[in-house]
Formats: C-alpha cells, structure tokens, sequence
C-alpha cells in the first residue's frame, strides 16, 4: 500500500488514493461541495485538505457534524491522524466543543487550539454571544451538507465565516445530498459553494477501492389478521375521504392518497380557513384523522401487530382524555374503530412475518462468522424494542441505537450514551445494533458485514446513508424486508429512483457551475463576496438575554445581524430578558393558539408576569383568529385577561425579523444612548402607585402580581419593608424564600 506523504499528516497511516488526492487538491482552490459514496473516504479528503491549509495558510480549522457522536468520531480520525506541532505547553491541538462545556471555557479553549471538532449549534451560540470569531479559520469542514437548507444552524455559520474569516475556504462534504436539484442548489447557495467533485462506484479511478457489496431483496406477504386490520382502517379512511369531499374539497380514491396527494388536500383545507369558512376548520379535523389513520395502515403493512397495537391503544387514550382533540374523539367513538380495538386486544404475539425473519437472519449470519457486525435499521423506536426484545430472548447480545428524545414512556439515548454504544459495538462487546434514523448518518464500523432494512425508505439520502453502513472495508451484505403489494413496494421503488435522479441531478450542477480558476479578481472570489455582502457586524448594540432554546429561531440571527449584543442563558421564565425590568415571551400564533387550547397559556403568562415588572407577550405570525376552530370571542376574552388582568404588554409582529427588529427598539428605548448597559427609566410613572408598585416589585422574584399583595396587605412601602419574615411570608404567593429576600435586602448596608 503506497501512503500519504505529508508533513502534517503521519506516516504509514493514510491510503494514498488517486481520486482523494485529486479531489483534495481542487478541493484547496475554492469552495467545494464533495459527493462520495459512504466508505470512499470523504474523511480522509477533509484530513489531506486541513493539513494542506494548515502547512502553507496556518490559523485554525473548524470540522463540524451534525451529531455529537460523529464530532467525537472525526476527532479521534484527526487526534490519530494528524500531526500538529505542540509550539507552547498550554497549547491544546484538537478540542471538541460540546453544550455540557461552559461558555467561559469553550472560549479559552478555542484561543488554545487549532482544529476544533463541533455541533453547528454550539459554534452558532457562541457566535451569537460574542465569545470568539472565525477570523483565524482557514478552513471550515461542513459534513453531513445536504442539511444546509432552511433555518439548520450550517446557513448561519456559512455566512458568519465568509464575512469574519480573514482567508476563508469551505469544504462540504455529503453521501447523498438528495434528488431535487432545487435542493442541491440551494445547499450550494447556502454554504458558498464554487465547484462540486463527485464520484461513484463505477467511476474508473474508484473502482480499484470498491468492495462487493451484496443487496437482496425479501419479500414478505401480509398476514391475514392484519389484512383485516388495514381493512377496518382503510374503511375509516373511505368515511373521512367522503367528509371532506362533502365539504366541497378535491379528494383523491384512497388507492391514490399519497404524500403529495395530502399536502393537495391540506392545501384546500388552509384555503378555506383562510376565508374564514367554518367549514374549513371541521375539515382541519377530519384531515387530522386520515393523518392518524394513514399511518396506522403504514404500520400494518410493515412494522406488524404489535407495533400498531402500541399506536392505536395511544389513539384510544388520547380519544378518553380530556385534552384529546376532536379528531381524536371522533375516532374513538367510531363504531369500527372500537371493533378494531376489541381485535386487536386478542393479539398475543407477533403477527407479522419481519422479525421471524430478522431472528432467523441474524442468527445465520453469527453462525457464520461470530465476529459479524450487523446493524438493523427499523423507522420507530416501537420496532426497534421490539427487534432487541426478540433477539434478546433468543440469547442474543443487542443494543438499540435512538435518539435523545423521550417519547411517551421510552426514554432515548443521550449522546454520551450513544458515543458509548458505538465504541462498544465497535469493540465487539455486542454484535448487534439495532438503530432508528439517528444511526444512518456517519457511522464508522468498519467491519459491518450485514445491513437490514426492517423495511423499505421512500428518502434516497436515507436509503445511501442505510446502505453505506456496510461494504466499507470488505465484502458486505445489504438485506431489505418488503411486504408485498403495500407501502414498502412503493417506497423502494421510490428511492430506487430518487438515487438515480439524484446522480443525474449531481453531474448536472456540477457540470453548470463555472470551471474554477485561481486569481484575486475570479468569479468565485466575486460569488463570496456577493455571498457575504448581507452579513452586519455584531455586538455593539444593547445587551438583550436570549434563551438558550430560542437560538435556533431567525429572531435571533436577526438580531446578530442588527448589531445586539447578545448573551446566551437558560432563562427559567420568558425568551428573552432585557434590563433587570423586562422579560418577553414569544409566541407564534399558531403556537399561540395551541398553548391555549392544549396547555395552561394563562398559567404560563402569570409566572411571567410576576417575575419582573415589565412583563411583555410579542404574538407572531399571521392572523391569530384563523388558527385552530377557536371561537373568535375565546381569543379576544383570553386577550383582555392577559393584558388586564395579568398586566402583560401585548405586541404583534408579523415574522421573526419583525420581532427581532421589536426587541432591538424595546432594548434601545431600555438603555440609554450612550450603551450603558444599567436600566433607565425616563418616563415618569402617572401615579403614586404605579412607582410603589415599582419599588417593590423590583425585590427579587416579586414582580407585579406580588407587589400588588403585598402593598395591599401592609398599605405602603414602609409597611412591608418594616415588616418581618413571618408577617411578609403570610402574605398568599409570597412564601418563606421570597419574604426572607425582602427582609434581607431591605436591611443590608449599602454597598
């Protein structure tokens, strides 16, 4: 094997392949997105590419990945790797930024180092802070590209670096960036791209480096006991198809009722209400239940019995409770529906043939080779315990692999959980690992010799990312359960085409993008400057206190765009704080409306209110009586209680920049011109009261709803700051923590 020889990179380690090399090499021109096949080394370009800019341009190099469990596994890549100089004792060569590290450290930590390993979130929070700029990054690695569309944290940092970096240069890297050409480009848009380098298998100079990678297919037929449940759920869906064609919609024969064909008919739902049609609101409802219905024949046709046990017994619950929507109440009291739910209680045990043939296949294959890996990839976290139940009564060691979230009662997998499962599987502590969606993305498991897909994907980036798991350095299997003359046919069939589209797609903006070419004054020189010309320096603005779940909105990066200066908190109470008298909260209307309707909007906006004096609710969006079948009056009741009952300060705005451009002028008319950060009132209060009011509500955690009380029940200031803990806790809302702030602070020395 002939090896890599570079001064930064160690010797003996890295495979020299030819497309590598060349792609490295156009990769340090310009701006470009690779495309490579999972198992072709699009890490190994990365690593040639940062050790080139770091040799000949210096500064830092910023890899980012979309999890943390591929950051941890680029790091390790690069830590093995690369060869850094150690030119101070203090200096750290490779770090990785995580949200678990304090702001203060990441800082001082991104100061000490020279290639950083991140989350685009984190880096995307930090920069909004203000704790470090990109000025020194001479590359910034983007992995997992295709995810650059929309509001995803990549478009942000994109624009950030080419505006801050002195010597900036992106590399974007994807198996499988999608097959809307749309899509594609507007990836390239984002991220600033100038060129695209491409391969695949069948490419000359790839092929010496291909291993045989086996794919089969299984058929799989539907048994009859859920035949006769997807019947009992397509005559629900029949039912609900005739409402809505009743209410004068346009509705496909339910063979027909695909996704686009669903989106056609929310579409004239959204109509209607938008013309304020009663009708459209009772076909909101009737939508919602095909949605329901649709997936639950999905689940019949390919996850089995047991699974579409688990769902419809949550429908049922849901049907029962009193925060159950209409839809849901409607379904439960279906005559079939509840015929469905009196069968399905005699189902004992699996129905559908799939995991029988997992067990037998899994079995088979360890039998063959007790060092296999093998991954099974199942859509649901439901599926994916019950594959791990099954093997597991069979003796077999297996583990699941889910995200962070918890659903229902099932906890997911945090990331350090996750970065644990991989390192083990990887070392052989079990064979199996049975993932959802979370582990198509970047798994490194070099020996994976057998993939299975519990069934088929309609996504061609997901279905490459699934099948890239295997074949990376050996001989590999890929196996796809597909239950005939349902859903999983469709969706095969689906990817199947997506992936060729996606190819053409691919070789066609690569062939419309213009030939790079070096010099100060060329196109793609020009495209980065066009690129970066919207980008506002930050932080000289006032200072406004974000909360940390509000980063991934527009208002934020409006405000960075504005000038604030930002700073990054976990707030207990509101989205954004400004000044110690003013806390915001912000909703959209549809949020809005749902926070009404599902949850305790009022209970929520009184915390708000008695935690500072200037308690402010910005509504965003459209019009906030089209939202839900919410009688108009509701709103408008709800609306008076907030602003009068509660003294929340109502605002409207029409988009996130509209509300960023709010909170700037609130923050302004807060501080004084001169960027003191102190608050400054210069209002005069109309009376008396309101300035008792003022007085003390400002003592911590008090606010106005608490002031209020307590002048109420002690009749003036010196009343309550005379009076002692016991007196100030038997005041109802106030409590032993809050009296004995008051008491403490109104007795302690100035200074």
């Amino acid at each position: 094997m002939t090896s890599i020889n570079h001064p930064l990179i160690r010797p003996d380690s890295l495979e020299s392949r030819e497309y590598q090399l060349t792609i490295a090499m156009r990769a340090l021109d310009t701006n470009t997105l690779v495309v490579l096949p999972t198992g072709l080394g699009k890490t190994a370009v990365a690593l040639i590419v940062a050790a080139s800019r770091l040799y000949n341009e210096g500064g830092k190099v910023l890899m980012l990945a979309p999890t943390k469990p591929l950051v941890e596994q680029h790091l390790r890549f690069f830590e093995n790797l690369l060869l850094l100089p150690d030119k101070n004792g203090n200096k750290q060569n490779f770090v990785m930024f995580t949200g678990e590290t304090p702001g203060e450290q990441r800082t001082s930590e991104w100061e000490q180092s020279t290639v950083i390993f991140a989350t685009p979130q984190v880096i995307k929070n930090d920069l909004l802070a203000g704790r470090y700029s990109l000025e020194d990054v001479t590359l910034m690695i983007i992995d997992e590209c295709h995810r650059a569309i929309g509001n995803y944290a990549y478009v942000f940092l994109a624009e950030q670096y080419c505006a801050q970096a002195k010597n900036p240069r992106i590399l974007a890297m994807t198996a499988s960036p999608g097959g809307q050409q749309e899509k594609v480009r507007e990836v390239c848009a984002n991220v600033g791209i100038g060129q695209v380098e491409t391969r695949n298998e069948n490419d000359p100079d790839v092929r010496p480096y291909i291993h045989e990678r086996e794919i089969e297919i299984i058929s799989v037929s539907l048994p009859p006991e859920l035949e006769r449940a997807r019947d009992h759920l397509n005559r629900l869906l029949d039912d609900r198809l005739k409402m809505l064609a009743g209410a004068g919609l346009t509705v496909p024969k339910r063979q027909l009722l695909s996704m686009k064909a669903l989106t056609a008919i929310n579409a004239q739902v959204q109509e209607k209400i938008q013309k304020r049609e009663q009708s459209g609101f009772a076909a909101a409802s009737v939508y919602a239940e095909i949605m329901k219905l649709k997936h639950a024949v999905g689940l019949a046709e390919s996850q089995g019995s047991k699974v579409l046990k688990v769902y419809l017994s949550r429908l049922a619950d849901e049907a029962t409770s009193p925060s159950g929507s209409r839809a849901s109440r409607r379904l439960g009291q279906d005559p079939v529906f509840t015929g469905l739910m009196d069968r399905v209680a005699g189902w004992d045990h699996e129905l559908h043939p799939k995991l029988g043939i997992v067990e037998a296949i899994v079995k088979s294959e360890l039998n063959n080779s007790t060092d296999s890996r093998i991954i099974v990839f199942a859509t649901y976290r439901d599926a994916v315990q019950l594959i791990v139940d099954q093997l597991t009564s069979q003796g077999i060691p297996c583990e699941r692999f889910v995200g962070q979230a918890t659903k229902d009662a099932e906890k997911g997998l945090s990331q350090k959980k996750q970065i644990d499962a991989l390192r083990r599987f990887r070392a052989g502590e079990f064979r199996v690992l049975v993932a959802t969606s979370v582990g198509e993305e970047g798994l490194d498991v070099p020996s994976t010799d057998l993939v299975v897909f519990y069934e088929a994907v309609p996504s061609e980036i997901r279905s490459i990312q699934r099948k890239g798991r295997t074949g990376r350095s050996g001989h590999g299997k890929v196996i796809v359960l597909v239950t005939q003359g349902t859903q999983d046919e469709t969706f095969r069939y689906v990817s199947q085409s997506r992936e060729q589209a996606m190819a053409k797609g691919i070789q066609q903006i690569r062939d419309d993008l213009p030939e790079p070419f070096s010099g100060e004054n060329n196109a793609t020189q020009m495209s980065i400057e066009e690129f970066t010309a919207t980008v506002s320096p930050a932080g000289t603005g006032p200072a406004i206190v974000v909360d940390d779940r509000e980063t991934s909105s527009k208002v934020v990066e409006s405000l960075h765009a504005l000038g604030a200066s930002i700073s990054i908190q976990r707030l207990q109470i509101g989205d954004y704080a400004i000044g110690d008298r003013i806390i915001v909260e912000r909703k959209t209307t549809r949020d809005f409306a749902d926070t009404l309707v599902n949850r305790d909007l009022l209970g929520q906006l009184r915390s708000l209110a008695t935690a500072c004096i200037r308690p402010v609710l910005v509504i965003e969006g459209g019009d906030l009586y089209l939202e839900r079948n919410i009688h108009p009056n509701a709103i408008r009741g709800t609306l008076s209680a907030i602003a009068i009952d509660l003294g929340v300060i109502l605002l409207t705005t029409k988009d996130e920049a509209d509300t960023a451009a709010m909170l700037l002028v609130i923050a302004k008319r807060e501080f004084d011109e001169r960027g003191d950060r102190t608050p400054s009132i210069r209002k005069p209060y109309h009376s008396h009261m309101e300035q008792q009011e003022s007085i003390i509500g400002a003592f911590p955690e008090i606010g106005l709803k608490n002031a209020r009380l307590l002048l109420d029940h002690f009749g003036s200031v010196q009343g309550i700051v005379n009076a002692d803990e016991k007196a100030l806790s038997g005041v109802q809302g106030v409590g032993e923590k809050r009296a004995k702030k008051i008491y403490e602070l109104s007795r302690h020395p100035y200074g």
